[in-house]
């Protein structure tokens, strides 16, 4: 995992967990669900905080989160537990699940189409599924991205690194498809815009942008430092010097430009097909 998980990154994460609430309207998640008394997976799970929002929000739930590392706070709810799993092995808890969220994966996993297969599997008999990631490809409504802008750049050689080691960025579009191939029915996809800066007149698209612009002029380093280094062979020097061009890139006014969000939930079938 090429990515860090120190104090400043658990700040990130739960900054980005906020800014993805205020483009569901302040939803956990978009599945046509009730979750009361659901047994609930959250896969990769963080700091946690979609997990313990989730059991507060849903007293009767079962709430289970699981992670390669135990960042998660030790006082939760009593209806919530966290593993530490590599969800890419067989996983430690066998008993069926109502509903799991696979959310924010990019990066960190090199067996897609088995890793839904193994959701799919862990579903109970019309039991629900969610997986929200991005796209890479950052997108203009007025035509306002230059060709050498910094932040695309960014993420076409942190996808070239990704791809090196087997993990690629980019799974949003292609969720859809892999979702419907596993067996997955009643599939239901929505994109949320995700601005970078303060460009909108969308009040709340607004407020997202100003965070997503903090998501990359703070957390750049972070994506970028060890697959960088590690993988493309930069030096700290040359990665510094780029990552001041792509702040510089988000915080020109002149440029608008937005991440399609992708969000798929899929229902496991009541009977085999």
């Amino acid at each position: 995992y090429l990515f860090p998980n120190d104090d400043h990154e658990q700040d990130r994460l739960d900054m980005f967990h906020h800014i993805l609430l205020m483009g569901r309207e302040s939803k956990l998640f978009l599945a046509p669900i009730n979750p009361e008394g659901m047994r609930i997976l959250d896969i990769r799970c963080g700091t946690g905080i979609w997990a313990i929002q989730m059991a507060d929000e849903y007293p009767s739930a079962e709430i289970i989160g699981n992670d390669l590392s135990p960042i998660q706070p030790s006082w939760v709810p009593p209806n919530v537990r966290f593993l530490v799993e590599d969800v890419e092995e067989p996983w430690e808890d066998p008993l069926p699940y109502d509903f799991i969220q696979c959310q924010y994966m990019a990066g960190s996993i090199k067996n897609w189409p088995g890793l839904v297969q193994r959701i799919f599997d862990h579903l109970k008999p019309g039991g629900w599924a969610e997986f929200p990631d991005y796209d890479i490809k950052l997108k203009s409504q007025d035509n306002t991205i230059p060709k050498d802008y910094k932040p695309q750049e960014m993420l076409n050689f942190l996808n070239v690194a990704c791809v090196k080691i087997g993990r690629p960025l980019g799974m949003g579009p292609k969720l859809k498809g892999m979702v419907e191939e596993t067996g997955f029915t009643n599939v239901g996809p929505e994109i949320i815009p995700l601005p970078l800066r303060i460009w909108p007149k969308d009040q709340k698209l607004k407020a997202m942008g100003d965070f997503m612009m903090l998501q990359y002029t703070e957390g750049v380093d972070g994506f970028t430092k060890l697959p960088y280094t590690q993988i493309l062979g930069w030096s700290s020097e040359e990665v510094d010097v780029f990552n001041a061009n792509v702040r510089a890139y988000v915080k020109d006014r002149t440029i608008h430009a937005l991440h399609e969000y992708h969000f798929v939930w899929a229902q496991k079938p009541e009977t085999p097909v």
